[in-house]
């Protein structure tokens, strides 16, 4: 048997019932692709039935307030992809009249579409001969082949979507496409994958040389920035307080937060009084505590976020003022979800 024969007889023995692999229809598939983008299935498959279940069709959701997505993408991260979800949806409606495009080029000239996505659509539904190359695909092809070109490399990308291209099945595109995916999230999986009872560890040279710990590479090109955030959390007499919504090009670009101040280092009760005192477009204060003395660090993929919490008590209503029973509908970073959830007023 073949590389994509082994490949295709262990997916249809092994392949999880997953609810977008019973289907043909696009919006499906790139909803789910979407949502499982830098996340794992458990954790994507309760948004994927909640967006269907706002959002039955592409047009329904091209039709949604963009802060009912936010809420909705909210807990799951990297928030650009729900607003590129948006922003595609509504370019299929206006720009293709609700139907997704049928070809590999077609599908990758949408917002947020890459390589991945529209060789994922275009060769589920359409039968297209195109290979996909996700993470799970580069660990397998460079375990089972010996690739030691960085998979984030210029030269990488392209050597893998050849190989890729050469190994695969076009017969049954589809089901060899969802089967390399599967076989890398299952059984060649980053940690203990199953080498024992793998039916390509004959050939892997990754295993026949020892490898397997060391493949794929991987360039390290993140360098991590360490911010400081203070949230102040003002509350009135009425239990009102104040929401800014973020704007700009940095992260969480459109969701809500409390009251910010960044500073270059963690600051201390004191620190803090000096920088309300300078501050005079904020409302005025009788008194501020801090919510958690150890600084809340919050990971992001290129900056860890170390966040206090400061409540502000007010003698006056609050202008503009929100109830605090009310800021739960608001789309807001888990960071501040979390606090919300745990303070008591």
């Amino acid at each position: 048997m073949s590389f994509s024969e082994k490949i295709l007889a262990w997916y249809h023995s092994n392949k999880r019932e997953l609810p977008w692999r019973s289907t043909r229809d696009p919006y499906k598939i790139w909803l789910s692709e979407i949502i499982l983008q830098q996340t794992r299935v458990v954790q994507g498959m309760p948004y994927y039935h909640r967006f269907l279940e706002a959002f039955p069709c592409v047009r329904d959701l091209a039709n949604a307030p963009e802060e009912q997505v936010l809420k909705l993408w909210q807990g799951l991260g990297y928030y650009s992809r729900a607003r590129n979800l948006h922003a595609t949806a509504k370019m299929v409606v206006e720009d293709f009249d609700g139907n997704f495009p049928t070809t590999y080029n077609g599908l990758k000239s949408l917002k947020g579409v890459g390589d991945y996505t529209a060789s994922a659509i275009a060769s589920i539904c359409f039968d297209v001969p195109e290979p996909v190359v996700d993470g799970n695909v580069y660990r397998v092809l460079s375990r089972y082949f010996g690739v030691e070109l960085p998979i984030n490399s210029t030269e990488g990308i392209k050597y893998f979507k050849e190989l890729a291209r050469e190994v695969m099945e076009t017969k049954n595109v589809r089901d060899y496409n969802q089967g390399i995916m599967e076989f890398g999230a299952i059984q060649c999986a980053p940690k203990k994958p199953y080498c024992l009872l793998c039916p390509l560890q004959e050939s892997c040279v990754a295993l026949k040389e020892n490898k397997v710990d060391v493949l794929p590479v991987k360039l390290n090109k993140t360098k991590i920035k360490e911010r400081h955030f203070n949230y102040l959390v003002f509350l009135d007499e009425d239990e009102n307080t104040l929401m800014e919504q973020r704007k700009g090009r940095g992260i969480w670009q459109n969701l809500y937060q409390f009251p910010l101040l960044e500073s270059e280092k963690e600051l201390q009760a004191n620190e803090m009084k000096k920088k309300l005192t300078i501050k005079n477009d904020l409302p005025e204060t009788k008194s501020f505590s801090l919510y958690n003395t150890e600084p809340i660090t919050h990971k992001l993929s290129h900056q860890h976020l170390h966040t206090k919490f400061w409540i502000l008590k007010t003698d006056g209503l609050l202008a503009n003022g929100i109830s605090w029973q009310k800021i739960t509908a608001f789309p807001v970073p888990v960071l501040i979800a979390d606090f919300i959830e745990k303070f008591k007023i």
